[in-house]
């Protein structure tokens, strides 16, 4: 019998010893769950900051793909313009080169008549 009673009391005395660890145990989870001085805090701020740049990351790439769409219009302009330059100096190194006759007076239309209306009387 005192062999008996005395497991119940180390039973007892186990139980009463892991009651109080749970309570401890418990009181320092909620303090680290919360969500205002807690770990739950920060996983709440570092998951808001983790969108934040997750949109930021977004915005920029679209910002960049914007960028490089206008640059390579820019480009395509760059390079015509640029033809059109040799083109020009192409041509007046051909007119330096080769003697061309001057071109023509240009003559007002109002002398142009009065010439054709004096040779038709």
């Amino acid at each position: 019998m005192i062999l008996e009673h005395a497991f119940q009391a180390a039973l007892l005395a186990a139980s009463l010893g892991l009651g109080a660890f749970c309570m401890i145990l418990s009181r320092r989870l909620r303090r680290l769950n919360d969500l205002e001085t807690g770990l739950g805090g920060a996983i709440a701020v570092m998951a808001a900051e983790v969108d934040r740049l997750d949109r930021a990351v977004r915005d920029a790439k679209t910002e960049a793909a914007a960028a490089a769409e206008a640059l390579s219009r820019e480009i395509v302009s760059a390079r015509k313009e640029r033809a059109l330059w040799d083109l020009r100096q192409k041509i007046t190194q051909a007119q330096a080169q080769s003697p061309v006759a001057a071109p023509a007076p240009v003559i007002p239309m109002r002398r142009l008549r009065k010439r054709v209306v004096a040779a038709d009387a």
